[in-house]
């Protein structure tokens, strides 16, 4: 395992019952949030992969809005504790990095892939692609921004040691259409934010 994605796998290990309790009741004071997570449950048909699901509150999320969805996290502490908090849904521990089991109907990648270099990028995307069937639905949200961060501490003031790439949604686009998707919205939330949040929708062609 390159050290990357050890130290991921690591760190989020580490604070997976402190970030747990951050994010469980995150999501009610998120309007715009989930209205997104709607609009996907909404277009979306067939089986969809959570990829890089934490606790599985997304997850979770969608499978209460009627998506057929299971969950995949690098951190195996993050899957023991979304299987326990979530025992009626399917999580598996896994990379990105790695092909995905497919066909797939939908990719849902929240905020999962701002620890992926930037090398590695448009491999990610060319799984997702590979794993989705034709016309399946891509939904990738991201910080945006134009610099990395290392995060040395993290929830609850654990330890963590990971980088955070903050990227520009026109790089986020330019990628996901070289991995062969069709970008169907993009769109800006909090903009005046220090760290706006991108969203984006794509389909595969």
């Amino acid at each position: 395992m390159s050290d990357w994605l050890a130290d991921t796998r690591e760190s989020y290990d580490t604070v997976a019952a402190s970030y747990a309790s951050y994010t469980r009741d995150l999501l009610p004071s998120l309007p715009y949030m989930r209205a997104a997570l709607g609009l996907f449950a909404a277009e979306v048909r067939g089986e969809v992969a959570d990829v890089g699901c934490g606790p599985g509150v997304i997850t979770a999320h969608l499978a209460e809005l009627g998506v057929d969805v299971f969950g995949i996290d690098l951190s195996p502490e993050m899957i023991a504790l979304a299987r326990r908090t979530h025992p009626g849904l399917r999580f598996e521990v896994g990379s990105m990095t790695d092909p995905l089991p497919g066909p797939l109907g939908g990719v849902l990648a929240w905020w999962s892939l701002i620890h992926v270099p930037d090398s590695l990028v448009p491999l990610v995307l060319r799984h997702f692609h590979d794993a989705l069937r034709p016309s399946g639905l891509l939904a990738l949200g991201f910080h945006i921004g134009d610099r990395t961060n290392l995060k040395t501490q993290g929830y609850g003031g654990l330890p963590m040691r990971v980088n955070v790439h903050l990227r520009r949604p026109e790089a986020m686009a330019g990628w996901v259409r070289e991995a062969g998707f069709r970008l169907e919205a993009q769109w800006v939330q909090e903009p005046d934010a220090d760290v706006p949040a991108g969203i984006l929708f794509a389909r595969r062609g």
